[in-house]
């Protein structure tokens, strides 16, 4: 008997030595931990550069709207209402999302009016365009209730006069 439980250890024993020293399926294992892991963080970093590249070209046509409003100053509400124009169509965005409006500064105030006659008489004002851009990025994971759309505010104040 004694005989018999000797043999069934040693037969244990080198199974289990086989199944510690055996390795096949262990990259199974891990690649389906790590799979998904690495597959987040992929998706993560196409939409943040999805909404770092959408900043940067809004700010680039507003800079764009800048460099039109110092090279040709608008006079008038149609000219500015054409820079809004040509701005929406270069950031791929409705005209309600843009705005390109004359404001004021009376004397060295840090506040913008948008009436020049609330300036104080004999006061010094200072005539710029103010250029907005408004938009959102909706990410793909919000879709699934984690997180919220991304709100971009692009603003250039350019003094014209």
């Amino acid at each position: 008997m004694s005989r018999r439980l000797t043999l069934l250890r040693l037969r244990l024993l080198a199974l289990a030595e086989r199944l510690v020293l055996d390795q096949r399926g262990s990259m199974a294992i891990e690649v389906a931990f790590l799979a998904p892991v690495l597959l987040v963080m992929s998706l993560g970093a196409f939409e943040v550069g999805s909404m770092v590249a959408r900043q940067t070209e809004l700010q680039s046509a507003t800079a764009e709207a800048a460099a039109i409003v110092r090279a040709a100053t608008p006079a008038t509400a149609d000219e500015r209402t054409a820079i809004r124009d040509v701005l929406a169509t270069s950031a791929s965005l409705t005209t309600d999302k843009v705005s390109v409006v004359e404001i004021y500064r009376c004397n060295d105030s840090a506040a913008y009016v948008t009436n020049r006659d609330t300036c104080a008489s004999g006061a010094v004002v200072n005539k710029f365009i103010r250029i907005s851009i408004a938009d959102t990025y909706q990410p793909l994971w919000t879709r699934y209730g984690v997180g919220s759309d991304m709100a971009f505010n692009v603003v250039r104040t350019i003094q014209v006069g």
